[in-house]
């Protein structure tokens, strides 16, 4: 909270946060009528179905030394809101005089804006935050911070909104005769529709400090009931089950449906291997049933390409099913796009490349798209990568949009603030590798991408984006500067409207960069691939390495040393199979032969990674993990033969 804006406060309570939503549900788990407790995307929040009495209470229980609000304070509210119609206002809680049923104090939102709203020597005052899009069916924290002339919003622990009124909040608002409305101001109009899951006065301070950073700053707690974090406890002998609230949970059956946070916390039945699944925003994990354990590969498919594969992207459309793109180097027919059926990818679809390197699947609102990155120019002596779409009428993808590259490596799509960003990783011009990438935006009024920023790079190799809490990132994998491959990588935070250099790391002729979470740890992992200098090729006897984010330092430190020792390690795959962690890497070459085997790593905790299973490969190039209705898969791509295979995870 900002200081000397207002002076003479007098506590009328204690510093700490007073739960309005724990003062108002009943002691001991005991339900309420009228509120219904709802569990969606994997967190739990109440629905108030009336403006019930037993929503509200005297404001002489929270200030008891004294009849005055705060002058300073904070309140922190989370919430979700599916749609609200236009001109109509809900309130998050209200102050009203039970006498004169006059509103001292409240908190509303309409369908783009949240308005603060208080008694100021009885002439009604109001903030508004305008285009604050809060009814888009997300979980969503809030914090409002006031303090004299100004009012600070925060949104997801992100950056403030401040806003300056012409007079003060009152140093001597009286709440004397008053009583709090949760969810409702005293009446049917304005009852909230949404779910609330948390709803906090902080006297006296700005709660962001509390709060914020967080891991999860859509649902960063201050006070949240019990009831909403508890899972209802199992009764034992006739005792009644505790935090009996009705919840809102949807079942889909049939084929395996997608899992993103939307579907978080909702269950799938497997009809096929009747089984029960819950959605954990990336993976659907089984229920009721022994945890799957990985017990050996075996070799499943032979997937025959056009040529040589330099990448593979496994990708699922809804409603029509499981695809792999192969990016192959012959430009004709060109690179592939295969489709899962009865169990083997099958040929869909053949586009024309040039030499391609890479795939990315990503979408922006609906749409479907697929941008390959093209390392060689075309048949008109262009250098340009394609972004190809969906079309639901033809049932194939299409030329959408083409953008100028220089010996594209590798594409990276993300979203920032609900906006869509595509970075490609540049690696050549001519001779010269110190060239710039380019980061593209989405343009929604346009629908085209369109450049926004541009990073200098050295034989860029890959991008990776990843979030810690509400910060966003994006690291590059350097490969060669025309001299060296002993080079610095570096990894880029969004500050400003852009992103900025946050760290650098030395790495030998990096080719791929990897993140992953264990539990609340976040990992990099880089593949080292090959020494080279002014006196020319140099030795594979290099180490891959895994980086750990250290909080306090607030850098990523060295966690582990794979031992790539003597081969060239070009990728990185990190999957999840029951409750163990696995990393694979693509081992490539060691000097002298392109085969050499591939290794699965599996997380042992204290002892970091270790080897558990070898695997023959090819000239392997890129990883992937994926699971269909018949089991979890590995496949890779052969650069030097084509043939790229898939192989089967057998489980005990």
């Amino acid at each position: 909270m900002r200081s000397g804006l207002a002076g003479g406060w007098k506590p009328c309570t204690d510093l700490l946060p007073l739960d309005f939503l724990s003062r108002v549900l009943p002691a001991g788990g005991m339900a309420l009528s009228g509120v219904r407790m709802v569990q969606d995307q994997g967190a739990r929040g109440l629905q108030f179905m009336a403006p019930h009495q037993a929503l509200s209470f005297p404001a002489s229980q929270l200030f008891i030394n004294c009849d005055y609000f705060p002058e300073e304070f904070s309140i922190v509210t989370t919430l979700k809101i599916s749609r609200i119609a236009s001109k109509k206002n809900e309130y998050l809680f209200s102050v009203v005089e039970e006498d004169s049923n006059s509103l001292l104090l409240g908190l509303r939102y309409s369908q783009d804006k949240l308005h603060f709203l208080f008694s100021n020597y009885r002439k009604r005052k109001r903030i508004s935050f305008r285009s604050m899009r809060l009814a888009d069916n997300q979980w969503h924290t809030l914090i409002l911070a006031v303090s004299g002339y100004y009012a600070s919003l925060t949104v997801d622990c992100g950056m403030p909104i401040d806003l300056f009124f012409d007079k003060p909040f009152p140093s001597s608002l009286s709440t004397k005769g008053s009583r709090f409305y949760i969810g409702n101001r005293r009446r049917w109009k304005g009852l909230f529709s949404g779910l609330l899951r948390q709803l906090v006065l902080l006297p006296g301070s700005d709660a962001t400090s509390r709060i914020c950073p967080s891991l999860h700053p859509q649902l960063a707690i201050l006070s949240v009931p019990q009831a909403l974090l508890d899972l209802p406890a199992k009764p034992s002998g006739n005792e009644v089950l505790k935090y009996p609230y009705e919840a809102e949970l949807r079942v889909t059956v049939g084929s395996r449906p997608p899992c993103t946070k939307m579907e978080m916390g909702q269950l799938w039945f497997d009809t096929l291997k009747r089984g029960l699944y819950t959605c954990d925003s990336r993976d659907w994990i089984a229920m009721f049933q022994e945890k799957e354990r990985l017990d050996y590969v075996e070799d499943y498919q032979d997937l025959y390409t056009n040529s040589e594969t330099l990448d593979i992207e496994v990708f699922e459309i809804p409603s029509v099913g499981l695809f792999v793109a192969t990016a192959n180097r012959k430009h004709y027919p060109g690179s592939g796009i295969y489709k899962w059926t009865n169990g083997k990818f099958e040929p869909y679809q053949y586009i024309t490349t040039y030499e391609a390197q890479a795939w990315k699947h990503f979408t922006v609102d609906d749409k479907v798209f697929l941008v390959i990155a093209n390392f060689k120019k075309n048949e008109r002596n262009q250098e340009h990568s394609v972004i190809y779409i969906w079309s639901q009428r033809k049932l194939k993808f299409i030329v959408y949009q083409t953008l100028e590259t220089h010996g594209a490596r590798d594409w990276e799509a993300f979203h920032i603030e609900g906006e869509t960003f595509l970075a490609v990783a540049n690696h050549i011009q001519g001779d010269n590798h110190n060239i710039q990438s380019v980061i593209y935006k989405w343009n929604p009024a346009t629908q085209l991408f369109e450049a926004n920023q541009t990073i200098s790079t050295s034989g860029a190799y890959d991008w990776e984006f990843f979030t810690v809490g509400p910060f966003s990132f994006l690291a590059v994998a350097n490969t060669f500067n025309g001299i060296s491959t002993h080079i610095d990588s570096k990894i880029y935070v969004w500050f400003g409207g852009k992103f900025q250099h946050f760290q650098s790391i030395t790495t030998d002729g990096a080719t791929d960069w990897e993140v992953f979470k264990i539990g609340d740890r976040i990992f990099l992992a880089v593949a080292n691939s090959q020494k080279y200098d002014e006196a020319g090729p140099g030795s594979y006897a290099i180490n891959s390495t895994i980086y750990e984010l250290n909080m306090t330092a607030q850098l990523f430190v060295k966690f582990q040393d794979i031992t790539t020792y003597r081969i060239s390690a070009v990728d990185w795959e990190f999957f999840t199979l029951g409750e163990d962690k696995f990393l694979v890497v693509a081992n490539s070459f060691d000097g002298t032969s392109f085969s050499v085997n591939s290794v699965i790593y599996r997380w042992q905790g204290y002892e970091g990674f270790v080897p558990v299973h070898r695997l023959p490969t090819f000239g392997c190039k890129d990883w992937e993990y994926f699971s269909s209705t018949e089991g979890s898969y590995l496949i890779y791509s052969s650069a030097k033969e084509p043939r790229s295979k898939v192989l089967k995870l057998k489980t005990y």
